[in-house]
Protein backbone atom coordinates (compact mmCIF):
# COMPACT_ATOMS: atom_id res chain seq x y z
CA UNK A 1 0.00 0.00 0.00
CA UNK A 2 1.49 3.33 -0.70
CA UNK A 3 1.53 5.87 2.13
CA UNK A 4 3.14 9.60 2.10
CA UNK A 5 3.14 10.39 5.92
CA UNK A 6 4.09 14.16 6.45
CA UNK A 7 5.55 15.38 10.18
CA UNK A 8 7.79 18.03 11.60
CA UNK A 9 4.93 20.97 11.03
CA UNK A 10 4.81 23.28 14.22
CA UNK A 11 4.37 27.08 15.08
CA UNK A 12 7.17 29.23 15.22
CA UNK A 13 8.33 32.92 14.57
CA UNK A 14 9.45 34.19 11.72
CA UNK A 15 13.34 34.20 11.00
CA UNK A 16 12.95 30.25 12.47
CA UNK A 17 13.77 27.36 10.98
CA UNK A 18 11.89 23.46 10.83
CA UNK A 19 12.52 20.51 8.54
CA UNK A 20 9.49 18.70 7.47
CA UNK A 21 9.76 14.83 7.28
CA UNK A 22 7.84 12.57 4.74
CA UNK A 23 8.30 9.05 5.13
CA UNK A 24 6.88 6.76 2.29
CA UNK A 25 6.25 3.34 2.22
CA UNK A 26 5.00 1.22 -1.08
CA UNK A 27 7.44 2.58 -3.08
CA UNK A 28 11.15 3.74 -3.14
CA UNK A 29 11.76 7.89 -3.16
CA UNK A 30 14.36 7.31 -6.01
CA UNK A 31 12.55 5.59 -8.26
CA UNK A 32 9.98 8.95 -8.55
CA UNK A 33 10.65 12.63 -8.72
CA UNK A 34 8.97 14.12 -5.50
CA UNK A 35 7.62 17.38 -5.04
CA UNK A 36 6.68 19.76 -1.93
CA UNK A 37 3.51 21.71 -2.74
CA UNK A 38 1.33 23.87 0.01
CA UNK A 39 -2.10 24.97 0.73
CA UNK A 40 -1.84 28.47 1.61
CA UNK A 41 -4.27 30.19 3.27
CA UNK A 42 -5.93 33.47 1.07
CA UNK A 43 -3.78 31.96 -1.72
CA UNK A 44 -4.76 28.42 -2.69
CA UNK A 45 -2.08 25.67 -3.93
CA UNK A 46 1.62 26.49 -4.48
CA UNK A 47 4.72 24.18 -6.00
CA UNK A 48 7.43 24.49 -3.14
CA UNK A 49 10.20 22.60 -4.47
CA UNK A 50 10.92 19.38 -6.32
CA UNK A 51 13.67 16.57 -6.53
CA UNK A 52 14.20 14.49 -9.58
CA UNK A 53 14.33 10.48 -9.06
CA UNK A 54 17.83 10.27 -9.33
CA UNK A 55 18.34 12.93 -7.11
CA UNK A 56 20.51 15.15 -8.70
CA UNK A 57 18.31 17.86 -10.11
CA UNK A 58 16.73 20.13 -7.69
CA UNK A 59 13.76 22.76 -8.26
CA UNK A 60 12.61 25.61 -6.12
CA UNK A 61 9.60 28.38 -6.23
CA UNK A 62 11.22 31.68 -6.32
CA UNK A 63 9.54 32.78 -2.94
CA UNK A 64 11.62 29.69 -1.22
CA UNK A 65 14.98 30.15 -3.45
CA UNK A 66 17.77 30.19 -1.00
CA UNK A 67 15.51 29.22 1.96
CA UNK A 68 14.69 26.02 1.45
CA UNK A 69 16.20 22.75 1.13
CA UNK A 70 15.19 19.71 -0.69
CA UNK A 71 16.66 16.09 0.44
CA UNK A 72 16.25 12.70 0.45
CA UNK A 73 17.58 9.97 2.70
CA UNK A 74 16.91 6.79 0.06
CA UNK A 75 17.95 4.25 3.02
CA UNK A 76 15.23 5.90 5.37
CA UNK A 77 13.08 6.24 2.02
CA UNK A 78 12.20 9.46 3.53
CA UNK A 79 11.93 13.10 1.30
CA UNK A 80 12.96 16.06 3.58
CA UNK A 81 12.26 20.07 3.73
CA UNK A 82 14.61 21.97 5.41
CA UNK A 83 13.18 25.39 5.76
CA UNK A 84 14.99 28.57 7.23
CA UNK A 85 14.20 32.08 7.86
CA UNK A 86 10.84 31.53 7.32
CA UNK A 87 8.41 34.25 6.76
CA UNK A 88 4.88 35.02 7.24
CA UNK A 89 3.78 33.86 3.83
CA UNK A 90 5.31 30.52 3.91
CA UNK A 91 2.34 29.59 6.33
CA UNK A 92 0.17 26.88 5.11
CA UNK A 93 0.06 23.25 4.97
CA UNK A 94 2.45 21.11 3.59
CA UNK A 95 2.47 17.88 1.39
CA UNK A 96 4.62 15.91 -0.18
CA UNK A 97 3.64 14.22 -3.48
CA UNK A 98 4.91 11.62 -5.72
CA UNK A 99 5.14 13.70 -8.87
CA UNK A 100 6.73 16.52 -10.37
CA UNK A 101 5.48 19.77 -10.55
CA UNK A 102 7.02 23.31 -11.72
CA UNK A 103 4.29 26.05 -11.49
CA UNK A 104 2.01 27.02 -8.88
CA UNK A 105 -0.60 26.18 -11.83
CA UNK A 106 0.13 22.65 -12.54
CA UNK A 107 -0.31 21.83 -8.56
CA UNK A 108 -3.97 23.83 -8.66
CA UNK A 109 -4.65 21.35 -11.62
CA UNK A 110 -3.84 18.23 -9.48
CA UNK A 111 -6.23 15.67 -10.25
CA UNK A 112 -8.42 13.91 -7.31
CA UNK A 113 -5.94 10.46 -8.86
CA UNK A 114 -2.76 12.63 -8.37
CA UNK A 115 -3.69 14.04 -5.07
CA UNK A 116 -3.72 10.04 -3.96
CA UNK A 117 -0.15 9.93 -4.35
CA UNK A 118 -0.13 13.22 -2.17
CA UNK A 119 0.52 12.55 1.96
CA UNK A 120 -1.83 14.09 4.67
CA UNK A 121 0.00 16.98 4.94
CA UNK A 122 1.50 19.10 7.75
CA UNK A 123 0.56 22.65 9.43
CA UNK A 124 3.48 25.05 9.21
CA UNK A 125 2.56 28.37 11.23
CA UNK A 126 5.09 31.21 11.12
CA UNK A 127 3.55 34.34 13.12
CA UNK A 128 4.91 36.28 16.06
Amino acid sequence: EVQLVESGGDLVQPGGSLTLSCVVSGFAVNNYDMSWVRQAPGRGLEWVSSINAGGGSLWYADSVKGRFTISRDDAKNTLYLQMNNLKTHDTGIYYCARRRYYTDYDVSQATEDERRYWGQGTQVTVSS
